[in-house]
């Protein structure tokens, strides 16, 4: 699955949406012209005398009105417009704003649940694996059919929802697979193509809504039956009823039409990841096996069934609508062998007593010190980044299994998620380290101080090159925090960096990482793109691609060969860029850089990090430092990377 290839598969699907989208509203304004002719005319000309946009012949109904045609094309766009453009207010608050709307609770991460402490565990790790942020987790708790989704605008605000009957049903493999299915979605860029949809859906059908609250408004009101205007008012309620579901109709085919084909690819990146057919196959055998199955009970989540893993409605018209393939060609699509039997499967396993890791141990191969292995660095870089594979799983689970539990435990904590932020910012040198403790009992006070005191110990045995993994298990939780909170939390890294007068590498990737994330996830929508020439964003490229060679070596020469190997990847812009001294690309101009290339278009980004992976790579030598800085460029741009060691 190449990121880069389907961001542009996502704009594709954009164009499509649009002209699916203008024959609906087509249909609409054509349905809604012929029943307001029709309605006006059996009101009789008394009732709409005068009217200049309607015109009669001696009683004879006239097709053709211009002025109704205007009139009723400008009310329905401006319906349907408004309507839209409110659902995707609503929606663009991010992927929380979705699960909440279906009524999904957050799962706390000290949960006593052992399956929704697995379900934390599985959710974690492709996370890691695949260099995102946690998403959020939550659970439809009054859903006993095997259904999930994800949902949001960017992979900083993403969440992960799974029905209650998934976590009871499933085993720990199918659990993987389904959650790794979830994660081809966020990765494929399906999860805004999903939010726009839901709102075009509901903006085609507000018109039959308002329709039939105008029929119940009007229920038993037999005063004025005969009267001339009550009829208008009911003639007028049952042809908003009839247009609007002509509209729905295609809104429905719309939804249908874009979902099916990603859930093949979905499920095929899922088995790719686990290297587990089965997990997929026996998540689908089990749908096919409960007489349940998928379907969901509550209504609120109609809007967004193309959302789900399998099918979440019935489908009517033969099929027509349905959003999802069916199960058993969804399963031969992976095993060819299957017979259509879906057997009632047995029992789940006790995850009460199941280790939490059941998937068997894979060390990650160590990285080949060969140059030759070392020059095809900056091409498997970009090739992986948003990508969940194997060998990233095999990263992450090692990962995991060596941070400190009470770390994990507090990273999953709101009260004691930034303290492990802070605490990753502590210096080695004791009068430094008194300073920076100093600052946080000054904003947090003694029992702010208390608990990274407590949990210093347990931070100071990380490895360096799972800092950054443990600051994404700590997203989840800091993103729940309070808008007052984030102020006084930001003002505190900032305070613990700058206390030695001079800002880190790591310290950089850090804040960059964690304000980039926090930002994205107050406001998912702002993030647009807006540059589409490499001319426009060369000086950027050129403090990018000089700041990691600076990084990199200490040796000017060294350092120029390095940019120029970099350099030499973006053919377009090559005689362009320039290098440049350390004072013109230092962490400040590299900052600006960022925040200015976080809007550039996919294929610029997709050069950039190849170009920047080149230079990191340039001297066959990749160290902790510039890891932590790439990954920081990575996530600038919004480009997950899975854990680069093991890449590499």
């Amino acid at each position: 699955m190449d990121f880069f290839a389907a961001e542009g598969r996502a704009r594709k699907r954009t164009a499509r949406l649009l002209a699916l989208f203008a024959l609906a509203v087509a249909c609409t304004v054509v349905s809604g012209y012929l029943a307001t002719v029709l309605v006006l005319h059996a009101a009789g000309p008394s009732l709409h005398h005068g009217y200049g946009f309607y015109r009669e012949t001696a009683g004879a109904l006239v097709l053709w009105q211009p002025g109704v045609f205007a009139a009723v094309t400008v009310c329905a766009l401006a319906v349907i417009g408004l309507a839209s453009l409110y659902k995707w207010s609503e929606f663009s608050a991010g992927g929380s704003a979705v699960a909440e709307s279906v009524g999904a609770r957050r799962v706390d991460p000290h949960t006593p649940d052992p399956k929704e402490h697995q379900l934390l565990n599985v959710v974690e790790e492709m996370a890691i694996a695949s260099g995102m942020p946690v998403p959020a987790v939550y659970i439809m708790d009054d859903e006993p059919a095997i259904n999930s989704f994800a949902a949001g605008l960017t992979t900083s605000d993403a969440v992960v929802t799974v029905t209650r009957g998934t976590l009871e049903k499933l085993s720990r493999d199918e659990l993987q697979g389904v959650i790794a299915h979830e994660f081809s979605h966020i990765l494929n860029g399906d999860m805004r193509m999903n939010v726009r949809v839901s709102a075009i859906i509901f903006g085609i059908l507000v018109i039959g809504l308002a329709g039939r609250a105008t029929l119940w408004g009007m229920r038993g009101s037999s005063r004025g039956r005969g009267n001339g205007g009550v009829m208008v008012i009911l003639g007028i309620g049952l042809a908003l009823l009839v247009v609007g579901y002509v509209g729905y109709f295609f809104g429905k085919l719309i939804q249908a039409s874009l979902s099916r084909q990603r859930e093949f690819l979905a499920d095929a990146s899922a088995v790719q990841f686990t290297r587990n057919p089965g997990g997929v196959t026996g998540a689908l055998k089990k749908i096919g096996g409960y007489a349940i199955g998928s379907s969901l009970d509550t209504h609120k989540a109609s809007g967004i069934s193309h959302f789900f893993f399998a099918q979440a409605f019935a489908s009517n018209f033969g099929g027509l609508w349905a959003t999802h393939p069916p199960l058993g060609d969804r399963i031969r699509a992976i095993d060819p062998g299957f017979d259509g039997t879906f057997i009632e499967p047995p029992e789940v396993v006790d995850v009460a007593k199941e280790p939490w890791s059941r998937v068997p141990h894979m060390p990650p191969q160590a990285p080949s010190p060969s140059p030759q292995a070392r020059a095809a660095f900056g091409v498997a870089i970009a090739a992986a980044a948003g990508t969940l594979g194997p060998e990233g799983a095999a990263a992450a689970q090692s990962i995991l299994s060596e941070i400190p539990a009470s770390i994990r435990t507090a990273a999953r904590s709101p009260h004691d998620a930034p303290f492990v932020a802070y605490g990753l910012l502590l210096d080695d040198d004791d009068a430094m380290r008194q300073k920076q403790l100093a600052y946080v009992a000054a904003s947090e006070g003694g029992e702010g101080l208390a608990t990274l005191q407590r949990l210093d110990p347990a931070l100071r045995q990380l490895k360096a090159g799972h800092r950054l993994p443990v600051l994404q298990l700590a997203l989840p939780a800091l993103k729940a925090l309070p808008q007052t909170a984030l102020g006084s939390f930001a003002g505190t890294l900032d305070a613990l960096v700058q206390a030695d007068g001079r800002v880190t590498t790591f310290e950089f990737a850090l804040q960059r990482l964690l304000l980039r994330a926090l930002a994205i996830n107050r406001a998912p929508s702002a993030v647009v793109t807006q540059i589409y020439s490499f001319q426009a964003v060369t000086n950027e490229i050129s403090v990018v691609l000089s700041s990691l060679a600076h990084a990199s070596s200490q040796d000017a020469a060294e350092a120029a060969g390095a940019f120029a190997e970099g350099a030499s990847q973006i053919k377009l812009v090559e005689a362009q860029v320039r290098f440049l001294e350390g004072a013109e690309c230092g962490l400040p101009e590299l900052d600006a850089a960022l925040d200015k290339l976080a809007t550039a278009s996919g294929p610029i980004k997709q050069r950039l990090l190849v170009a920047a992976a080149h230079v990191v790579a340039a001297d066959g030598v990749v160290l902790t430092e510039e890891v932590e800085l790439l990954r920081a460029v990575a996530a600038s741009l919004d480009v997950p990377v899975p854990p680069i060691a093991e890449t590499a």
